[in-house]
């Protein structure tokens, strides 16, 4: 089978960043279809997949799932080239993953090479495990405040979405929401 230039393939990279342990890995998988694993290797670097988005194939999603511990932040900068969207995600039984979203913000943009902002979506994961309570989880308010003031900084719109890697909620919407924006941005759109 020989592979032929398709003038109308259009690919949309999407980064997964966020601290070690909040879930990206699970969250590409469970969007690939693979089912959810309890238990996972920390990612090392950065893996990626890709998925179509239609029939003809001429839409596809290249996710790239970058390892979240500070030790590989000099490896991830090649990853980020190309990128056209990214899914800033958090573990809301975590708070500290939460907080650090600024600075995978800060890394996207300095890696980017670019003053202007990408369609990105703000992504509470585990919400399965939150506790009745709520008490030391990130709250769904501050997460949709944080979401908002993105949008403002952004100037674009900055969805908010949580997530269950475990049970699948939201996962597809999740991608689709980030597919649809970038392609608003870059004046590509199609139905997914």
């Amino acid at each position: 089978m020989s592979h032929q230039f398709n003038p109308n393939r259009r690919i949309y990279k999407v980064s997964l960043l966020g601290d070690g342990g909040v879930g990206k890995t699970s969250l590409r998988k469970r969007y690939l279809g693979e089912g959810f694993k309890q238990n996972y290797m920390a990612t090392i670097g950065a893996d990626f997949a890709i998925k179509k988005l239609n029939e003809e194939g001429n839409d596809i999603i290249q996710i790239w799932d970058l390892a979240g511990q500070q030790r590989f932040s000099l490896v991830r900068e090649a990853y980020y080239l190309g990128t056209k969207g990214a899914i800033l995600t958090y573990d809301i039984t975590r708070p500290d993953t939460f907080y650090s979203i600024p600075n995978w913000i800060g890394e996207l943009m300095n890696n980017i090479r670019s003053d202007n902002p990408l369609p990105m979506a703000l992504v509470a994961n585990k919400i399965d495990i939150r506790t009745t309570s709520g008490v030391g989880c990130v709250s769904k308010e501050q997460g949709i405040q944080y979401a908002m003031d993105l949008a403002e900084w952004a100037k674009m719109d900055v969805p908010y979405i949580e997530t269950s890697a475990k049970t699948g909620f939201n996962v597809d919407k999740m991608f689709g929401t980030l597919i649809q924006n970038i392609q608003f941005q870059d004046g590509s759109a199609f139905n997914l």
